[in-house]
C-alpha cells in the first residue's frame, strides 16, 4: 500500500515541471505546485473526518485514489489529444482536471497512515517499531516510479526503455500523468482487499471546531508555540521551490551551444539525478533519532534550516560537467537533512509539547503550516523570481538560474539565523 501510494505521487511531481513549458504552462509551474498546497489546508481534515464517522478509512482511500486516478487520466488524455510536444488547446479544463486530481490525492497520505496504524494495532503489533520499515518503502515506490518516467520513452513504434534518447521520454511528456492514473487504480483495487478498519463509536459529543481541529489554534499563545508555528511556515516555503524547479534547470542544459554540456548525463536524466534526494531522504530518517539524543530539537531543526541553504547554494554554483556535476549531487544528498531533519523532528517536538487531547490537532496544524500555508505561499514567491531571472525557449526554460538558487539560498539563511536567536525550546524543559 505505501509502495503504490507514494509511486502514484513520484511519477509526477519533480518533472511535471518539463512538460508544461512545452504545453503553453511553463509561466504558471508554480501554481500546479501551490494548489498541493492550498488542497492541502482543508481536504485532509474533511476526509479525516468523513473516515472517522461514515467510511472505512481503508475504502475510503480506495474511493480517493479511484477520483485521483480518473481526473489524472483526464490530463493525460487532453495531453494525447494535442500531441506530442504541442500546446494544450484547452488549458483552463487541464488545470481543473489536475487540481481535482491532487485534492483527491493529498488526503490519501494521511488516510494511508490511518489504515496503517489500524491494521498494525488490530494485529497486536507495534506502530512506532513496526511502521517505519513499511513507510520507508513509500519513499521506495516514489523513487521506482522516477526512474521509470526517466527512462521509459515512446515513439512511432511503440515503448522501450533507454538513457540516451530524449525525444519521447516520459518525464518530457504526459506519459507521466498516464503512469499516475493507472497506479491509483491499481491502488484503488488494492485498497478493498485490505483488511477492515472499522469505525469506533464515540459516546462523547465533540464540537465542530474539534472535529475540524481549529481547537489546536490556542497553541498560538504560547510565545514559544507561535515562533515554532511561524517558522514552520517560514521553512514550509522552501518545500516544493526544487520539486518544481529542479526539472526544468537541470535540462534546461540541453539548450546549451556546448555539445559537452548539452549531452551530459545530468541534462539528459534530471529525474533519474534528483531521485537521490529521496533516497538521502530514507536514510536520514534513520539518523534523527541518534541526532535527536545527541544534539536536541533546536540543533537538529537548525540543522534542516541550513541544510537548505546548501540545497539551493549548491544547485546555483553547480555544472552538469564533471567537477561542476558533484555539486549537483551534494545538493540531492543534503536534501536529506534538510527535509526529514525539520518534518520528523518537528512532528516530534509538537508531540511532547501538546496535551494529549489535542495532539492530532497540533500534528496537523503544523501539517497546515508547512505543506500548506507556506508551501504554497513558497511556491508562488519562487514562481515570480524564476519568471523574472528565465523565459521559455524552444521548450526549455533559460536565464539567470544561479541568481534565482542564491536568492532561494539567502532566504533560507536568514531563516535559519533568526530562528537560531529567537526560538528556545529549553525554557519550557527547564520549568
Amino acid at each position: 500500500m505505501n509502495f503504490l501510494e507514494f509511486a502514484v505521487w513520484g511519477a509526477y511531481l519533480t518533472c511535471m515541471g518539463n512538460y508544461l513549458g512545452t504545453a503553453g504552462l511553463g509561466d504558471k509551474i508554480s501554481w500546479f505546485y501551490a494548489i498541493q498546497g492550498i488542497v492541502s489546508i482543508f481536504m485532509p481534515t474533511l476526509m479525516g473526518i468523513v473516515a472517522d464517522k461514515y467510511i472505512q478509512p481503508q475504502r475510503l482511500l480506495g474511493l480517493c485514489h479511484l477520483l485521483a486516478g480518473g481526473f489524472m487520466l483526464g490530463c493525460w488524455w487532453l495531453g494525447t489529444e494535442a500531441g506530442f510536444g504541442q500546446q494544450l488547446p484547452d488549458q483552463s479544463l487541464f488545470i481543473a482536471l489536475y487540481s481535482l486530481s491532487v485534492a483527491f490525492y493529498m488526503p490519501t497520505i494521511a488516510l494511508a497512515n490511518t489504515t496503517a496504524f489500524t491494521i498494525l494495532k488490530n494485529n497486536a503489533l507495534d506502530t512506532v517499531n513496526d511502521f517505519p520499515p513499511i513507510r520507508v518503502l513509500g519513499t521506495v515506490g516514489f523513487i521506482a516510479t522516477m526512474w521509470f518516467v526517466n527512462c521509459a520513452y515512446f515513439d512511432e513504434t511503440g515503448f522501450g526503455f533507454t538513457l540516451a534518447d530524449n525525444a519521447h521520454k516520459f518525464q518530457y511528456t504526459y506519459m507521466q500523468f498516464f503512469v499516475s492514473g493507472l497506479l491509483s487504480m491499481v491502488l484503488c483495487a488494492y485498497c478493498f482487499t485490505l483488511p477492515e478498519c472499522k469505525l469506533e463509536k464515540k459516546d462523547e459529543k465533540v464540537s465542530l471546531v474539534e472535529s475540524l481541529g481549529l481547537n489546536a489554534f490556542k497553541l498560538f499563545k504560547t510565545k514559544r508555540m507561535a515562533l515554532f508555528f511561524i517558522f514552520s511556515a517560514l521553512l514550509g516555503m522552501c518545500l516544493q521551490v526544487t520539486n518544481g524547479f529542479a526539472g526544468p534547470f537541470l535540462t534546461s542544459f540541453n539548450a546549451s551551444p556546448d555539445p559537452a554540456i548539452a549531452d551530459s548525463f545530468a541534462a539528459d536524466n534530471a529525474t533519474l539525478l534528483t531521485s537521490i534526494s529521496q533516497i538521502s531522504e530514507a536514510f536520514c530518517i534513520l539518523l534523527i533519532p541518534f541526532f535527536l539524543r545527541r544534539f536536541g530539537i533546536k540543533i537538529v531543526m537548525l540543522m534542516s534550516m541550513f541544510a537548505w541553504v546548501f540545497r539551493f547554494g549548491f544547485f546555483g554554483i553547480g555544472e552538469p560537467t564533471m567537477p561542476g556535476v558533484i555539486f549537483f549531487i551534494l545538493s540531492c544528498i543534503v536534501y536529506g537533512v534538510a527535509f526529514d531533519f525539520f518534518n520528523v523532528s518537528g512532528g516530534i517536538f509538537v508531540d511532547q509539547e501538546c496535551e494529549p487531547r489535542i495532539k492530532a490537532s497540533a500534528q496537523g496544524l503544523f501539517m497546515m503550516m508547512t505543506n500548506g500555508i507556506g508551501a504554497t505561499i513558497g511556491t508562488l514567491a519562487a514562481g515570480e523570481v524564476v519568471n523574472s531571472f528565465c523565459q521559455w525557449e524552444n521548450g526549455y526554460l533559460v536565464g539567470e538560474w544561479s541568481t534565482c538558487w542564491f536568492v532561494f539560498a539567502g532566504f533560507a539563511l536568514v531563516v535559519g539565523v533568526l530562528f537560531a536567536l529567537l526560538f528556545n525550546p529549553q525554557k519550557a524543559q527547564k520549568k
